[in-house]
């Protein structure tokens, strides 16, 4: 315990000082197994987001507003060849009149989401995105996040001239095989390509990663040590949920701890970037533990009665009302944390 204890600060010193974290740092990091080391862990990463975002914490307002998806991605519920399950398009105009609900119950940024939907795959399915968030935007009057999987090069620039501030396209992993059995028949480089596209076109980027699916510390690493180099704006990491209708329906569903731990790692080499606590893996009762593993984000609030599905859990805690404001800010600030202001989080995007 000690000699770990005197190890994790020199890395937290290295990170404090600006020097990029090695490989084997991480992996010292997210082996941690002892409680106290594990304690150890997260208290440094709330230091660390102290010391860039005070007691600050940005909230996010989730839309998936179309459930049909031409991937057959192994871990995903709304895979295309999965049977299972109901499917729904929204309207623009259900979309905007969400958006703007949303942004009047305080959230401080709209995030669209999709999957690759076919009949939106065409040139007005994208016509019909953009027009969506500029609508958002002129409505709603926050930040856009779109996540519409890997669109084609030509679209990413006009997203970005629509109004989006952030494209999120995840990886889930960075070992490439690995990534093969769970994005099965898409290109590792290609995802890629559209976030450093993205980027070039004058947007943030979110990368994100599956936890429990196969993955070791190194290939978190690795992942952790890409985000570095990039300079992502945004780690995402969440525990993966079996569903149904899936070739990972009968795998275990992991303790949470690896999420944690992997949040708590990012926080310390990545200490200036946003790092989400999603509601969407364990609901409002899992928040607490994310916010102390050093997020600042809560994500994947959906109001209620709307037929507006979550990721990993399709309808964890939504028609309860438990992913609302309302239920979320009470966690915040039990851990000694607040929700900041619309216009510092629209400061921290201009930045």
């Amino acid at each position: 315990m000690p000699d770990n204890c005197t190890y994790l600060k020199k890395i937290v010193l290295k990170a404090q000082n600006g020097v990029p974290l090695t490989r084997g740092d991480l992996v010292f990091l997210l082996e941690l197994s002892e409680p106290p080391e594990i304690d150890v862990l997260f208290q440094a990463a709330r230091d660390a987001r102290t010391c860039f975002f005070e007691d600050r914490v940005f909230l996010y307002g989730f839309i998936y507003f179309s459930t049909h998806c031409r991937n057959d991605c192994a871990f995903c519920q709304y895979r295309r060849s999965n049977a299972e399950i109901d499917r729904y398009r929204k309207s623009v105009m259900q979309v905007v009149e969400t958006a703007g609900h949303l942004a009047a119950q305080g959230v401080h940024l709209i995030d669209l989401t999709m999957g690759e939907d076919p009949r939106m795959y065409t040139r007005d399915g994208f016509s019909k995105i953009l027009g969506m968030i500029e609508e958002v935007r002129r409505v709603a009057g926050l930040p856009v996040m779109i996540s519409p999987g890997a669109v084609p090069d030509d679209i990413i620039p006009r997203l970005a001239r629509a109004g989006a501030d952030w494209y999120a396209c995840y990886q889930e992993t960075h070992n490439r095989s690995l990534y093969r059995s769970l994005r099965t028949g898409q290109s590792f480089d290609r995802r890629i390509r559209k976030k450093r596209l993205a980027g070039e076109a004058g947007m943030l980027i979110e990368e994100g990663l599956l936890a429990g699916v196969g993955e070791t510390a190194g290939d978190i690493a690795d992942a952790i040590i890409w985000m570095q180099n990039e300079q992502v704006d945004q780690a995402r990491v969440m525990t993966f949920v079996p569903q149904a209708g899936t070739p990972m329906a009968a795998v275990s569903s992991p303790d949470t701890i690896r999420e944690l731990k992997t949040i708590a790692a990012m926080r310390i080499a990545l200490p200036d970037r946003l790092i989400p606590a999603s509601l969407d893996v364990d609901g409002l009762d899992g928040l607490k533990q994310r916010l102390n593993a050093g997020a600042n984000v809560v994500t994947s609030i959906v109001p209620p009665l709307r037929g507006l599905a979550g990721v990993a859990n399709h309808s964890l805690d939504i028609n309860e009302s438990r992913r609302s404001l309302d239920k979320v800010l009470p966690v915040i600030r039990d851990c000694g944390l607040r929700a900041a202001r619309a216009r510092d989080y629209s400061a921290w995007v201009a930045q």
